[in-house]
């Protein structure tokens, strides 16, 4: 590679030294300004791999390749010209020459040389640091090496309880490692939250399995005599035993190339650049994790990184440069499945700055908003529940008064009057893409002056929403907006093959009692002729039918005919499909009462098979691990000892929990348990929008969480009160009251309208709590039509709810009685009882789990396929 030039040309050499997140970006900014072929580009990379997505690092546990989390489309690099090193670090500069030499001993001369070296994890400087079984979170040969070790492991420590400690803490605990957290600052993410977000980020990490110590410090890793870590002492004389320690407490500037090349550096790290990103050489620059602003900071975020990328690229492309003095250090993550973002001054920290201030600590919600004495919006927090962010970010600082009270933007929704500020709000200077610095008025131009209609084409032309992708609903509602202000009607329909809504598709199907999607297409749809639908329209189509078979006289088994072809995978085996292709049993247990004999049938199978068993939030008994062909054996036994189909697998109601009540509880109202059941056994079956949850508390301790439910019953010493559009999960949202006190038939009557209407009326995969907060009218147009019946409708809610009762049957004792549909559960068609090798498992705790083999090779695939290499030898 010793160049001098490296091959020749006429063109000036640009040399780019780092190529993570931030050099792939610059090297995008360079093509969009026209300048790629004005150089010649060399790329110098440390790894092995292509620029990859870091911030999404984590979701290579969840069954992400490398190759997925690749930043660049296909042939990028050779349809600009770029020619990339692999594996090929910078070791030394020679400011003189104006050369670079790799660890290979090559050296590569330049014009220009860009630094985006990055930065390097911290480690504490503690005895036994570089003990077998230590990690850093930041490759990923990082978390190869993770995964690897952790197989071995039963308790992990992640030292650093910031945003890389937490994604390590959830990568741990997905691993199946007993996890603590130890961060040495009073509070987790001390950077972004305070102390009421702290601690509800805490008490609610905490309620997953995770052991957090905050206050304390890492005093040494102990080492057994082979060498290996084996526990941790802390500051404050505790210690913990532990198999495996991550480090994760931050990150330093990787400077030390630009250091010894003699270029100025901060006191505490950074190469220093001036607002154009030029060091101290006026042919070097540096952006990044490695630069140290000419605000005297070093940025560890990828947003100030790509805006430096940005300024860089249209220096060199001769167009007129934004300088960058600063960044706005905003950050919305989920981290081990919880909302957090914080913007703005945070903090308060601006004079005369107030505090509005909403917390829930039972559903670990926080939201704080920092607001002036004349309610402009400065800054905030919110844990738990961060569905405001994308909107609420781009207000702070501007110094204009909230359209609405600060206080209605923090309560949730069901609890006053919660208020959610529209696009409208927004004025056009406000950036709603902070990964890209993409303005509100720069996506209105996408759809006036560039003629984008769809988002995906507002993505292409300004990158907005293309980074972290919190910005995506945000933009969505600027682009249709802007589409029918300019007169442009708005394409709302399902999908490509149908220009109908779902609601819309309902109606047609009900009243002209269309029973196939293949007639639904034709009459109705808008997609070629021949086209036979698509991965949106066939389930969403599917289960329209499904829920009005009996109306349609048509059969209601999603395996029969055209119906079976339509379904998504899990509904394909009336199975849940698992991380390594195995699937999951989960049989009805109504209301989670269940005889001694049952349970030992399910104990029977799960031994049986070799099933893993684990009791679900559901009270129900979840059993993982059966292949495709164990599917009829297991279910034959289940059907035989009364069972039924729990329904996991699909778009339908899952469970009604309840608590003892009355009958066994002494602070019990009502006997919830029977109640429970009796809704369970009506709705079981229904197939819906979305899944349906339910619960049934039997006095107001709320023992079942009924409020966080799509439909939820509490006891009353007069009856029944009916909550409804109520989840938990990534977005949590407690139900409202619709009607309260009713008796046992009025509270069922209510329930069959609120199911059906919400069958009828919902969007695709919309879940009854966004349904509620999107329907025309909200919850009052709810209540008016479920209780007042104002449209004149509820007879025939009423009717659909009958016919499905009265039509229900087993999904799976229907299965077995019909060789048609018992052909399906095979692993091969080919071969009939012959199970799929590549389905293995390890033992864990008396037990078994997935043994996962990623980024495997062509040739461990087959061996694994093929144990006698009969493939092999063919090749």
């Amino acid at each position: 590679m010793t160049t001098s030039p490296m091959t020749a040309t006429t063109k000036p050499t640009l040399l780019l030294v780092g190529y993570g997140m931030v050099g792939h970006r610059f090297l995008e900014a360079l093509a969009d300004a026209g300048a790629a072929d004005r150089y010649r580009v060399v790329v110098l990379a440390e790894e092995p791999r292509h620029a990859y997505d870091r911030v999404a690092l984590t979701s290579y546990f969840s069954g992400k390749s490398a190759d997925d989390l690749l930043l660049a489309e296909e042939g990028f690099t050779d349809k600009h010209g770029y020619e990339v090193h692999l594996s090929s670090p910078a070791v030394a500069i020679d400011r003189a020459a104006k050369t670079v030499t790799t660890g290979a001993g090559h050296t590569v001369a330049y014009d220009t040389l860009v630094l985006a070296t990055g930065s390097y994890p911290f480690v504490p400087p503690v005895d036994g640091k570089d003990a077998e079984g230590c990690f850093v979170y930041r490759t990923i040969e990082d978390l190869q090496a993770i995964e690897t070790y952790a197989a071995g492991a039963k308790v992990g420590a992640v030292v650093g309880g910031g945003l890389l400690g937490l994604e390590a803490a959830g990568a741990l605990k997905g691993l199946g490692v007993q996890t603590h957290v130890v961060e040495f600052a009073p509070r987790l993410m001390p950077v972004q939250v305070d102390d009421g977000g702290g601690e509800a980020l805490k008490r609610t990490i905490e309620e997953m399995g995770v052991v957090v110590h905050t206050g304390v410090g890492t005093k040494a890793v102990t080492v057994s005599a082979e060498g290996k870590a084996v526990g941790m002492d802390f500051t404050d004389g505790s210690a913990l035993a532990t198999d495996m320690v991550i480090f994760s407490a931050g990150v330093r500037p990787r400077d030390q190339l630009a250091r010894e090349s003699g270029l100025t550096v901060g006191e505490r790290g950074g190469i220093s650049v001036d607002e154009f990103c030029l060091t101290s050489d006026p042919n070097i620059y540096a952006i990044g994790e490695c630069a140290l602003a000419v605000d005297g900071r070093v940025y560890g975020l990828v947003a100030p990184g790509y805006e430096m990328a940005q300024t860089v690229a249209q220096q060199l492309a001769d167009v007129s440069a934004k300088p960058f003095t600063g960044a706005d250090l905003s950050t919305k993550l989920k981290l081990l499945g919880v909302d957090v973002a914080s913007f703005g001054d945070a903090f308060g920290n601006t004079p005369g700055a107030l505090d509005v201030v909403y917390s829930d600590s039972r559903s670990g919600i926080y939201k704080k908003l920092v607001v002036t004495p004349e309610g402009a919006l400065l800054g905030g927090i919110l844990v738990g529940d961060a569905e405001a962010y994308a909107s609420l970010r781009p207000l702070a600082g501007t110094g204009n008064p909230l359209p609405v009270p600060a206080e209605s933007l923090v309560l949730p929704a069901g609890a006053g009057a919660p208020v959610s500020l529209g696009s409208s709000a927004l004025p056009d200077d406000a950036v709603v893409c902070n990964c890209h610095n993409v303005t509100k008025g720069a996506v209105r131009s996408a759809v006036t002056e560039h003629n984008c209609t769809t988002v995906p084409e507002v993505k292409k032309c300004t990158k907005a929403g293309s980074g972290c992708g919190s910005c995506i609903k945000l933009l969505s509602t600027i682009v249709s907006e802007e589409l029918e202000a300019s007169g442009v009607e708005v394409d709302k329909g399902l999908c490509p093959c149908f220009a109908h809504t779902r609601a819309e598709l309902y109606e047609i199907v009900r009243v002209k009692r269309i029973a196939t999607h293949r007639e639904l297409l034709r009459k109705h749809g808008r997609a070629p002729e021949g086209a036979e639908g698509c991965e949106v329209c066939k389930p969403t189509v599917g289960s329209i039918i499904a829920s009005l078979a009996p109306e349609l006289e048509a059969s209601g088994h999603i395996l029969d005919g055209e119906q079976a072809a339509l379904q998504d995978t899990n509904d394909h085996f009336l199975a849940n499909l698992q991380k390594n292709g195995s699937y999951s049993v989960v049989p009805r247990i109504p209301g989670g009462e269940i005889t001694p004999e049952k349970l030992i049938v399910i104990g029977e199978v799960a031994r049986d098979f070799g099933l893993y068993t684990k009791i679900t939030g559901g009270q129900r008994i979840d059993l993982f691990g059966a292949s495709v062909d164990q599917l009829p054996l297991i279910w034959t036994r289940l059907v035989e000892a009364g069972f039924e189909s729990g329904h996991a697998y699909g778009k339908s109601l899952r469970t009604v929990k309840s608590c003892v009540g009355s009958t066994w509880c002494r602070y019990g109202v009502q006997d919830s348990v029977a109640m429970a059941i009796h809704l369970e056994l009506r709705y079981r079956g229904l197939r819906s929008p979305h899944k349906l949850k339910s619960a049934v508390s039997g006095c107001a301790r709320e023992c079942a969480e009924a409020r966080g439910k799509d439909f939820g019953v509490i006891a009353t010493s007069n009856g029944w009160n009916l909550y409804v559009g109520g989840n938990g999960g990534a977005t949590p949202r407690h139900a409202d009251l619709l009607a309260q006190d009713l008796d046992d038939e009025g509270l069922i009557k209510l329930i069959d309208r609120f199911l059906m209407f919400y069958i009828r009326t919902a969007d695709r995969l919309e879940r009854t709590s966004t349904w509620l907060e999107r329907i025309e009218g909200g919850l009052d147009h709810v209540r008016d039509v479920v209780v007042h019946d104002t449209l004149g409708i509820a007879a025939d809610l009423e009717e659909l709810m009958t016919h499905h009762v009265a039509d229900y049957q087993d999904e799976w004792a229907a299965t077995l009685a019909d060789p048609d549909r018992m052909r399906r559960f095979v692993s091969f068609v080919n071969a009939p009882g012959v199970p799929d090798p590549s389905i293995r498992f390890t033992p864990e705790r008396d037990q078994i789990k997935p043994d996962l083999v990623l980024l495997a090779t062509e040739e461990e695939l087959l061996a694994a396929l093929d144990p006698d290499n009969a493939i092999l030898e063919t090749r």
